[in-house]
């Protein structure tokens, strides 16, 4: 099953050295990040809450978080994530480097 975007999650990045990478994912209602794979540990922090509908090749799974709560994740795994909300969310995911 794929989700159907209505239109791509917007990232920017923010930091980018040999520490961290640090990017702000702003999504409109039915937006998606699309397929990708971490090639690091990371952690997201929500900016705008809402619900996210989380694809994991099999399975879909909603997250609602508000704004200001995080979580983590190992490197190496593929999904697709997409704004489930009626409403724009944003996070803030942290790539860590090393």
């Amino acid at each position: 099953m794929a989700f159907t975007c209505t239109v791509p999650a917007r990232p920017t990045v923010q930091v980018d050295d040999e520490r961290v990478r640090i990017t702000r994912w702003d999504f409109e209602p039915g937006a998606n990040t699309g397929w990708h794979e971490h090639g690091m540990p990371y952690c997201v922090v929500m900016v705008l809450g809402g619900t996210l509908a989380i694809h994991n090749g099999e399975a879909v799974t909603h997250v609602t978080l508000a704004a200001g709560d995080s979580y983590t994740r190992p490197k190496g795994i593929t999904h697709d994530v997409m704004n489930a909300s009626e409403h724009p969310i944003a996070f803030v995911e942290v790539e860590m480097k090393r």
